[in-house]
């Protein structure tokens, strides 16, 4: 028997042993007790830099670049120009495949392929002006996600989840709904060199329907909850010495809070993604269980329960606005399948008063060309493209920036990414040059040595 041996004379294999035959308790309740006392959460709530104005962000990533003159950059003179050669003397200018009319009392230019996000026209800020720095899509995407496209680095939510933690112990913080598992992958969800415990937590991926997308092992067909806690809280005293021998190990910090929450999970996860508890009327007001808007549909409802829940990250996925060819059937069916959840999101979160501390961002890695080669496709363009924001501090029915007349790149307030990552901070609060990890010798941040807060598009 261990009962009477001190805990401090007990080896690893002795008490994991002891725990998990349900003897030898008395041998290791003390350990387990002084290192619960011991140990702080990296996921607790922490203070900001200053006030925010937002809370948490759901972020709409319409993969594959979808094309800003056909969407929310109206460009009258490229219309008129249609079919006339461009900058490139091998290609021929292209107008938009879709008409544009003046939407809500701000006036914003928005094309009848976002018919139901038209409707929220008063709630957009549009930047029109946005650049980046490669029209590839696996760095483009990865950089988009990460600041950078050389180097594997923190995802933006991980950043967030490193510099407030959590407002809900019981969920993950940062949460990631049908992830491409291409274009960089886990990358674009990760925490590379930030502690492991901040990286995302992925809901399926792109090629599974949500309504089938599942996270594993919440359930434990074998032991009752305070069987399982009896044990975690062993294993975790172990994993707790340890790091008190290596505090620097993240990989420890990661698994010891990957235990807690999973165990925690098992109760509030299940209920959270839970559809059949919301009304028919929800239902249809998000185009669940219709072809074409189901599956975003129920994204769309996930990212309003999970923000609803203290979920501080959020990440939606559509795929494939790689419309190189095909533009006005490919582009009608994403808008199709995207636009009425978009708006039904919008809508409900503005009618459950989330919409104002919600910082909700659409967009893509980079847009698309005014000209083509093929007159029914546009190629790919990091000079100047749009992505909205609405909600979470930014100005309501604001236009910001503008691309040339025919929209080949930027030229009036433009935006680069880290612009972008840096303005997103602020609106929680946070300095982007102040949050800064150490490692390799060198502070990181997600903005490197770059970016600017756009002022001017903040409320």
């Amino acid at each position: 028997m261990l009962d009477n041996i001190p805990s401090s004379q007990l080896s690893r294999r002795q008490m994991l042993k002891a725990g998990s035959c349900g003897f030898g308790y008395l041998a290791f309740a003390g350990l387990c007790q002084e290192a619960k006392a011991d140990y702080t959460s990296p996921l607790a709530p922490k203070a900001s830099h200053f006030p925010a104005k937002a809370k948490r962000v759901i972020f709409l990533h319409m993969r594959g670049a979808p094309a800003q003159q056909d969407t929310f950059d109206y460009k009258p003179v490229l219309n008129e120009r249609d079919g006339q050669v461009g900058r490139n003397k091998s290609r021929k200018l292209m107008g938009s495949v879709r008409k544009f009319a003046q939407y809500g009392e701000s006036g914003r230019w928005i094309s009848d392929a976002c018919p139901h996000v038209a409707k929220h026209a008063d709630d957009l800020c549009v930047l029109n002006g946005m650049h980046t720095d490669i029209p590839n899509h696996p760095e483009g995407m990865v950089m988009l996600h990460t600041g950078s496209a050389q180097f594997v680095r923190p995802s933006m939510g991980a950043w967030l989840m490193y510099g407030l933690g959590t407002e809900n112990s019981n969920l993950p913080g940062f949460v990631t709904i049908s992830p491409p598992a291409i274009n960089g992958g886990s990358k674009n969800y990760g925490s590379a060199f930030l502690p492991a415990v901040y990286q995302g937590t992925a809901i399926g991926d792109i090629k599974t329907p949500v309504k089938n997308a599942k996270i594993g092992n919440l359930k434990n067909g074998r032991w009752s909850k305070a069987l399982q806690r009896d044990q975690l809280d062993l294993v975790q005293a172990l994993n707790r010495d340890r790091l008190k021998q290596d505090p620097v190990d993240s990989q420890i910090e990661g698994v010891i809070e990957s235990y807690e929450l999973a165990y925690r999970m098992q109760s509030e996860l299940p209920q959270v993604t839970d559809l059949s508890q919301e009304s028919k009327a929800t239902l249809d007001m998000y185009g669940i269980n219709q072809p074409k808007t189901d599956d975003f549909g129920r994204q769309c409802l996930l990212a309003r329960r999970f923000a609803e829940s203290g979920v501080r990250y959020i990440e939606l996925c559509h795929e494939f606005w790689d419309h190189h060819s095909n533009l006005r059937k490919g582009l009608t069916d994403k808008c199709d399948a995207t636009d009425q959840p978009i708006g039904a999101l919008l809508a409900d979160l503005k009618q459950r008063g989330l919409l104002e501390d919600t910082l909700v961002i659409w967009g893509g890695e980079f847009g698309r060309t005014a000209d083509s080669p093929k007159r029914d496709g546009r190629d790919h363009n990091a000079k100047g493209y749009t992505m909205w924001l609405a909600g979470g501090g930014v100005k309501p029915g604001f236009k910001w920036g503008d691309t040339d007349e025919l929209g080949y790149e930027a030229v009036d307030g433009k935006v680069h990414l880290h612009d972008l990552h840096a303005t997103m901070l602020h609106l929680f609060g946070l300095d982007h040059k102040q949050l800064t990890y150490r490692y390799a010798g060198r502070d990181f941040r997600l903005t490197d040595v770059f970016g600017n807060v756009v002022h001017d598009i903040i409320a």
